[in-house]
């Protein structure tokens, strides 16, 4: 087990029971992480950058080891956003150690996957590797906040994701219902993705939220 916190790591140990040697990496409040580990664990609480968003980074960039949430946030949502965005395993703190390294171990025993670079939704594309969307084949340029916009709806598509949601993944900070920030970008989004297009992708599902998906797939959108 590798274990970091502000860049200073100390050395591997072994399990008691077992012989076998596991790379591990708990972020506290160092977000850096290579491929060269087994298991992350990885502290939503980090001062500077939430867990949130080094999670939706490592996933961005095609990393593909097991990650194992710590949290105080033991709510049912929380708890399923977090494991759709990307997380393999979730513990609620306060928590037995001893648990903790059962379920390190149980995700280490896991066939490693190399996650699909490409995100599509009917003729949408989304590389996760390079950052490139495009529409039937026609690039589309995208700002930052536009493109983690539309990678959060495309990760979860044919979901209605509500504005709460998208503004904690997008800006990493708690809704205010007096801002329009999402539905400007969202209008950003359609007036580059829909508007040359008959097909429209993107749909408002009104006082809920918006979804991506074929407009024939799951009624009329708007």
């Amino acid at each position: 087990m590798l274990l970091s916190k502000g860049g200073h790591r100390c050395p591997p140990f072994a399990f008691h029971e077992y012989q076998k040697r596991m790379k591990i990496l708990v972020i506290e409040d160092d977000p850096t992480v290579g491929q060269d580990y087994d298991v992350v664990i990885l502290d939503m609480r980090l001062p500077g950058k939430s867990g949130a968003q080094v999670l939706h980074d490592l996933r961005a960039r095609g990393f593909d080891r097991p990650v194992l949430i710590l949290t105080a946030q033991d709510a049912v949502d929380s708890k399923v956003e977090t494991l759709r965005a990307g997380a393999d395993d979730y513990v609620t703190k306060p928590f037995a150690f001893e648990e903790l390294l059962a379920r390190v171990e149980a995700l280490s025993r896991r066939p490693r996957a190399r996650i699909s670079p490409a995100l599509k939704v009917a003729d949408l594309s989304l590389n996760l590797d390079t950052r490139e969307v495009k529409r039937d084949g026609h690039a589309i340029e995208l700002t930052p906040k536009e493109y983690t916009v539309l990678e959060y709806l495309m990760r979860h598509a044919g979901r209605v994701m509500s504005r709460t949601l998208i503004t904690e993944y997008a800006w990493g900070y708690h809704f205010d219902p007096g801002t329009n920030i999402v539905d400007v970008v969202i209008n950003h989004l359609r007036k580059k993705i829909d508007a040359n297009s008959a097909r429209k992708l993107i749909h408002t599902i009104r006082g809920v939220g918006y979804v991506i998906r074929e407009e024939n797939a799951a009624g009329k959108g708007s």
